[in-house]
């Protein structure tokens, strides 16, 4: 079989289909993508491996246990659980500080750090996809003035004459939703740097 003219979704059903060696064929026709890719995150050859391993693992308990959702991009998707599994090797190994809940901790700091390299870059992706899940918890009158402060860079008055509540309230609406912004970073014991 010339696994070149077989497409990924062919080869994921074989292997779900009890195939083996279709397994083999995606981890070789990717392999060297997804390699590089780690590689270019951790710059050691040993941690790389690790991972590279780590996302194969993953890759196979998630298609035993009927998770895949295919949709034509197997590539894609494996290259997102890699890219997961760099940042929890950052995070287990303290090259990302600990949320430690106090009150000068910023988030959204995080996200307008201009001076990013390739590695703060990944891990400033991560943070903006969390907290865009996140924030989603809020309740809706605190989402809202969060929003409007935060991604709309909106003065308090602003918000006061767009949601018609008092200054005061904007502001108290802003900081219980830090408040409570910091309780489900805290619950969910989630890592952020700044």
């Amino acid at each position: 079989m010339n696994n070149t003219k077989v497409t990924d979704a062919t080869l994921v059903r074989d292997y779900l289909d009890g195939n083996e060696n279709a397994l083999g064929a995606l981890i070789n026709r990717h392999e060297h993508r997804i390699y590089s890719f780690i590689y270019s995150k951790v710059f050691n050859k040993d941690i790389a491996e690790d991972i590279f391993q780590d996302t194969f693992i993953k890759v196979i308990r998630t298609l035993k246990r009927g998770k895949y959702n295919e949709e034509g991009k197997f590539l894609p998707w494996v290259m997102r659980i890699s890219h997961n599994l760099v940042i929890d090797h950052f995070r287990r190994n303290k090259r990302m500080p600990k949320f430690d809940n106090s009150g000068d901790f910023n988030i959204f700091s995080v996200l307008s750090d201009g001076s990013l390299n390739a590695e703060k870059q990944l891990i400033k992706d991560q943070i903006e996809q969390d907290v865009q899940e996140l924030i989603k918890e809020l309740p809706e009158d605190q989402l809202e003035v969060l929003t409007m402060r935060i991604y709309k860079d909106m003065s308090f008055k602003e918000i006061s004459e767009r949601t018609g509540v008092s200054i005061n309230t904007a502001l108290g609406r802003m900081r219980y939703a830090l408040i409570n912004l910091r309780k489900i970073i805290e619950k969910r014991n989630l890592i952020l740097t700044n």
